[in-house]
């Protein structure tokens, strides 16, 4: 007598004693019936590019440690934004790498209403109004120790931080940005820009909170490209989420979006889907991760040195944010990708 193994070699109907009768690989053998079945999508609506900004005029400028982005003047920012609202970019958020002799303990600059954020987005607001402008008032690019907030004796001291950022807000929104992005991480400070917004006549410009940010070992790229790597003094772990706590994510997006953020995000990406998923899941609103310099720079160097291929793990990467719930994904990658999928 045959096997159950022995006849299925054989073609015999044993085989639906193994798998049953339904079979997973019949809507996988063709191209268009995986696409058929295909549960999570990633398109052009889904992407957000960060970019790095410099003063001058027609000035590029590369990162060692991000093969493939330059920092770039506000004049060529406006060209590239002009080529992603093409593509279909809905947003772009801005990152500046300010004068060194403009930086202090306090970050002060980020008050001024004329700072390379506050120029570069009235000129991207003028020059190509269809797409939307994302900022950040983190004190980092501002500070001379490279911390988020103002330093007073070896402390960041929270309240005096909130009282600040919250101020740069209302110049960035007076500037025209859409989306104010708090990555600063102190307590707090979602409550008080929603406040200052709306006292100023901006209650129509949203709050994208950096909900759940970690201190995390895959920001140094982004580090060098604002022109902080070298200046910062310690570390930022008083003040960002540890790596290991689920439940204190949670607890940090919940206040958040009782102080009044229409959106949240988890910065970094990939090694965190649970905490997307467990935001989505949790609080059903919209849901962002920043795929970080890292993330983007690890990608880089591993397709330059051949032992992955490039193009299929960036896509493969951002599906992983839509399975996991994203409504979308801040990423380096957003131009090729956009080039990618009208191709």
């Amino acid at each position: 007598m045959k096997t159950s193994v022995e006849k299925l070699v054989a073609g015999g109907r044993d085989v639906d004693e193994i798998t049953g009768s339904r079979r997973q690989r019949r809507m996988r053998k063709a191209d268009w019936s995986r696409r058929l079945v295909q549960e999570n999508r990633l398109t052009v609506d889904d992407l957000i590019w960060p970019v790095f900004i410099i003063d001058g005029e027609n000035r590029r400028e590369d990162i060692p440690a991000m093969p493939g982005v330059q920092r770039m003047t506000v004049d060529l920012l406006v060209r590239e934004a002009e080529r992603a609202a093409k593509l279909g970019i809905p947003a772009i958020a801005t990152f500046p790498n300010v004068d060194l002799s403009l930086r202090d303990e306090t970050g002060s600059a980020v008050l001024d209403p004329d700072n390379l954020i506050n120029r570069a987005t009235r000129a991207l607001k003028a020059e190509v109004p269809e797409i939307g402008v994302i900022t950040d008032v983190a004190l980092d690019p501002f500070t001379s120790h490279g911390h988020d907030g103002i330093l007073r004796d070896g402390i960041i001291v929270n309240d005096e931080t909130v009282e600040q950022i919250a101020a740069a807000a209302v110049y960035q929104a007076a500037a025209g940005a859409d989306i104010i992005a708090p990555s600063d991480m102190m307590d707090g400070r979602i409550g008080a820009i929603r406040d200052a917004l709306d006292a100023n006549g901006f209650s129509d410009v949203a709050i994208m909170s950096y909900a759940t940010k970690f201190a995390s070992a895959f920001y140094g790229p982004y580090r060098e490209a604002i022109g902080t790597q070298g200046l910062l003094k310690g570390d930022k772990k008083t003040y960002y989420i540890d790596p290991a706590n689920t439940e204190e994510a949670l607890r940090e997006t919940e206040q958040d979006i009782a102080e009044g953020a229409d959106m949240v995000m988890v910065k970094p990406g990939l090694p965190y889907l649970d905490i997307v998923w467990r935001l989505k899941d949790t609080f059903q609103l919209p849901t962002f991760a920043y795929q970080v310099s890292g993330e983007y720079s690890m990608i880089r160097a591993a397709a330059a040195n051949g032992w992955i291929d490039g193009e299929r793990a960036m896509m493969e990467s951002l599906l992983a944010f839509k399975r996991a719930g994203c409504d979308g994904i801040l990423t380096y990658f957003a131009p090729e990708v956009a080039e990618r999928l009208q191709g």
